[in-house]
């Protein structure tokens, strides 16, 4: 080894390992799907606060993963750094949608099956994906949980509200009930037979019922 040797740096011998083209097509496609990603997402969210920042991000990280990944394969000792180095990564972002998971990793799936050089598959996996989303997230159904909170007046209303509530709907679960003098209140899990919700009316005009309220919610219930 020569005095030359020593300093010879192999910076300007990886600039050609990845063309211009390629990075110029993998970023304009990881561009395209990472749209395609966030336009899925914005089109069936359901939660309460719609996040902007998130579906921003999800067109970036697939653009990123793509970078790296191209990295990565255009060098094996860069790859073993790569991965020591994304060991030590913490996120402690917390993600208050289940959804929101598959958003992310299927950003990162992406890139990775873009720069890995298989097209097809990242392409046309995006478009099932984003359709299958489209078709099981926003379908409408019926059995969708709601809760039911009522106050009454005393142990006889009570029964007759319950009464009527479990006639005309498919599931009735009592999660929680409070009594005070001359008040007691119900909050009840109920799944409907229809699509209608006059039955609510008619519990709110019953006798010693002071009122009757039936909100929509996501399944998960904390006692």
């Amino acid at each position: 080894m020569t005095f030359q040797d020593i300093f010879k740096s192999s910076f300007l011998e990886n600039i050609g390992s990845i063309s211009i083209l390629d990075m110029a097509l993998a970023l304009v496609l990881a561009f395209g799907i990472g749209l395609f990603i966030f336009l899925i997402y914005k089109k069936t969210y359901n939660g309460v606060m719609y996040s902007a920042s998130l579906g921003v991000s999800l067109i970036a990280m697939t653009m990123i993963t793509t970078v790296v990944i191209l990295a990565v394969t255009s060098n094996v000792v860069l790859s073993l750094g790569m991965v020591g180095a994304l060991s030590i990564v913490r996120f402690r972002t917390a993600i208050k949608e289940p959804l929101d998971i598959c958003y992310l990793f299927w950003s990162i799936g992406a890139g990775i099956v873009l720069a890995a050089g298989m097209i097809p598959l990242a392409v046309g996996g995006s478009v099932v994906i984003g359709l299958v989303l489209l078709i099981f997230v926003n379908k409408k159904s019926h059995t969708h949980p709601y809760i039911v909170v009522i106050r009454c007046d005393d142990h006889n209303s009570e029964t007759a509200a319950r009464s009527l509530l479990e006639k005309h709907v498919q599931r009735c679960v009592v999660k929680s009930k409070t009594a005070q003098k001359g008040s007691v209140e119900l909050n009840m899990e109920i799944r409907l037979k229809e699509d209608n919700t006059d039955f609510i009316n008619e519990l709110a005009a019953l006798d010693g019922v002071q009122s009757a309220v039936m909100v929509s919610y996501n399944g998960d219930y904390m006692n």
